[in-house]
């Protein structure tokens, strides 16, 4: 794990938020054929929480040496909590209420990601505060979890939660953040989707 951040990114990040990015990592979700896993293992796990900001080289050093068996029970959770906040999101987003089972299942991740951090006093003169740490939580291999059970929390109840879309191709519908001037993204990244589908208008009006 000590070259995680030299490596090319192995995460299109292109939802805009950490929990959006963490949705689409399970990839050709809606699409014919079987959809295509990224976080495979816990190395996965954990470089996508590094490419995402939301661990630093440091701890995901430290994290890379949690038993194989802590690990497995970590990439598990995350994809529950991944699948719950799929279901809420996409719900939302085609006008129903999320599944009963999914909030409940977000609802278990967020009290968990709560009662694992602890408030620290930060000195220094008069900027001292108290802040969340993880502190002495920060060795355990579902670290990379519970800040993704926060992001998401943060997003889903904030104004942010009213910019989300997703992406136009009907094969595709990754998440993303639309922060245009106009609110008017409708792919996830123009290079791929935008550009496949306007070849694929333009094969159909000169076949017609």
């Amino acid at each position: 794990m000590t070259a995680t951040h030299h490596r090319q990114p192995l995460f299109n990040l292109c939802g805009g938020h950490a929990a959006l990015d963490f949705v689409n990592s399970l990839d050709v979700r809606f699409g014919a054929r079987a959809p295509v896993e990224r976080l495979t293992d816990y190395t996965a796990l954990l470089r996508f929480a590094r490419e995402s900001q939301l661990l630093d080289a440091r701890r995901a050093r430290q994290l890379a040496r949690v038993t194989p068996a802590a690990a497995q029970r970590a990439v598990r959770s995350a994809r529950e909590l991944r699948e719950a906040l799929a279901g809420a999101l996409y719900a939302r987003l085609d006008g129903r209420s999320p599944p009963p089972a999914a909030v409940r299942t977000l609802e278990r991740h967020l009290h968990r990601a709560g009662r694992h951090r602890e408030l620290r006093w930060e000195p220094g003169g008069r900027g001292a505060a108290l802040s969340w740490d993880r502190g002495r939580f920060e060795a355990r291999a579902e670290l990379p979890v519970w800040l993704l059970a926060q992001s998401a929390g943060e997003l889903l109840m904030s104004e942010e939660l009213e910019r989300v879309r997703a992406c136009d191709a009907d094969t595709c519908r990754w998440l993303f953040l639309d922060t245009s001037r106009n609110h008017t993204r409708r792919w996830c990244d123009m290079r791929i989707c935008g550009n496949r589908m306007k070849a694929r208008r333009f094969h159909a009006r000169h076949e017609a």
